[in-house]
């Protein structure tokens, strides 16, 4: 049997798909170009002079020689001008002047496609259950992850490049905090947090000395375990740094979202959308969730409400479902956005003094520019939570199912696919499938180091991490844009 077999296929096909096909229907395009969204005009020069009342005929500046030369001083207009934007429908002609309009709509659609990638393999898996393949949407889903990081780093460079500003500032320290939080939550005990990082850490080092002993090598373990969650805290600290701004973005975006919304449901459904990070962080908080529906307090004996297995599945669902309503929320969210140079405009005219028309037409064109790195502040955290929940059930050995007959059991040995891989090496016939089962046996062997409860600790930690990081980032510029900025 081939190590990838049938997902070979399904992977070229993806790839053909977006070479062809997405280019033409894309979903990032689609997202932005619906007519949905609206973005605000900057005003021409002849607008703003006949609205300041400067209609007199001839050069919009006023030339001045001296010396020989003309020295040129910009129009400039009164603040408190009456001045009402234009509106027009975002369409694919406006989006070629975005900024990170190509990183956008990568990032986008690629992520649909590993998604598709994804979806189809279970499905294979479900019902053809091979037990000698690699699953290859897991490589699909690190890909995605790979991108989502560094479009956030690269949109965190710039903040260190702006010399005058304070975004540097708010990075390395927010960075900072987070690395002191990570390091504070990786000594609370499992019995709050129960992501079972301990056990998975243990299990690996177990594994690892075992691997080498039987390849007559001494060693007290690939890692320590202080030396291990060091290096866990300082990537949990850069993570935090990077969805610093877009945590402080979302805040502000809700509370013009929630201003923009007239009906009930909607205002209910940002706020579900903003409180969904908490929702998760909650989720592996184990007295308030795992604990009281194993053991509900139902008089003198307590029945559980649904096994172990059960909540897993359940939390893996509600994840899902809640990024999900984060995606469906995505047009109000940027709309808030595109409403700012509305919002400036109308801040201005509460000021006195004058403004030149060029400052006046970047403070209004600067908002629809910035689009797409909104909305990429926007999607990175929202596919970093997918792909490591999609992760979380593959590699941590979770079921789709809400049933218990549909879990296996945990501790997988992969001693006996070890031996049967090496059974079937002098009956295999050509250097083909040598070549095969000697791949299948350097896959079974690293399964046994790197089992299902290390990646259940690990990812399930990093899921948690994702989210609380944008939830305390997101209620900071609650706080921030509240009580802090003056209106």
């Amino acid at each position: 049997m081939g190590v990838i077999g049938i997902q070979l296929v399904v992977t070229m096909v993806m790839a053909s798909v977006m070479q062809k096909i997405i280019p033409h229907y894309s979903l990032a395009r689609w997202l932005l170009c619906n007519g949905s969204l609206r973005w605000y005009q900057h005003p021409t020069e002849e607008e703003l002079r006949i609205l300041a009342g400067k209609q007199q005929k001839g050069k919009s500046r006023k030339d001045r020689k001296y010396n020989g030369h003309i020295e040129n001083k910009p129009l400039t207009i009164p603040k408190d001008i009456d001045l009402h934007l234009e509106t027009k429908s975002v369409t694919e002609v406006d989006t070629l002047a975005l900024h990170y309009f190509p990183e956008y709509q990568w990032l986008v659609d690629f992520t649909v496609a590993a998604t598709v990638v994804y979806l189809v393999t279970e499905v294979y898996y479900s019902f053809m259950k091979p037990t000698q393949e690699m699953n290859i949407s897991l490589v699909w889903c690190l890909l995605v992850l790979s991108f989502a990081i560094k479009v956030l780093f690269s949109l965190t460079t710039h903040y260190f490049k702006v010399e005058d500003g304070g975004e540097r500032s708010v990075c390395v320290t927010f960075g900072f905090f987070f690395f002191v939080k990570a390091m504070a939550v990786l000594i609370v005990t499992e019995n709050y947090l129960e992501f079972g990082l301990e056990t998975g850490f243990t299990n690996f080092s177990d594994s690892a000395m075992q691997f080498l002993e039987k390849q007559g090598l001494e060693s007290q373990g690939p890692v320590s375990k202080l030396t291990f969650k060091f290096f866990l805290a300082i990537f949990c600290s850069l993570i935090g740094a990077f969805l610093t701004f877009p945590g402080l973005r979302l805040a502000q975006m809700h509370l013009d979202a929630l201003n923009l919304a007239t009906e009930k449901i909607t205002q209910t459904l940002l706020h579900i959308n903003f409180l969904a990070p908490l929702f998760m962080v909650l989720l592996w908080v184990k007295p308030i969730t795992k604990d009281y529906i194993m053991n509900p307090p139902l008089g003198k004996e307590s029945v559980p409400l649904m096994t172990e297995a059960t909540f897993d599945t359940l939390r893996l669902w509600l994840i899902i479902l809640l990024c999900a309503l984060r995606l469906a929320m995505m047009r109000s969210h940027l709309q808030a956005y595109l409403n700012l140079a509305q919002k400036c405009v109308d801040q201005m005219k509460k000021e006195a003094g004058r403004i030149s028309t060029v400052e006046l037409q970047k403070m209004v064109a600067r908002v629809f520019y910035y689009l797409c790195v909104i909305a990429l502040q926007y999607v990175a955290p929202l596919v970093m939570l997918l792909h490591t929940t999609l992760l979380l059930k593959t590699l941590g050995n979770h079921s789709w199912g809400i049933y218990p007959e549909s879990v296996s059991t945990l501790p997988v040995d992969n001693s006996l696919h070890s031996n049967s891989v090496y059974s079937e090496l002098p009956s295999a016939d050509g250097k083909m499938k040598v070549t095969v089962t000697q791949i299948t046996v350097a896959l079974s062997s690293l399964k046994n180091i790197f089992t299902p409860l290390l990646f259940r600790g690990l990812l399930s930690f990093l899921t948690w991490w994702i989210a609380a990081c944008l939830f305390s980032t997101s209620l900071f510029g609650i706080f921030y844009h509240q009580y802090l900025t003056v209106a």
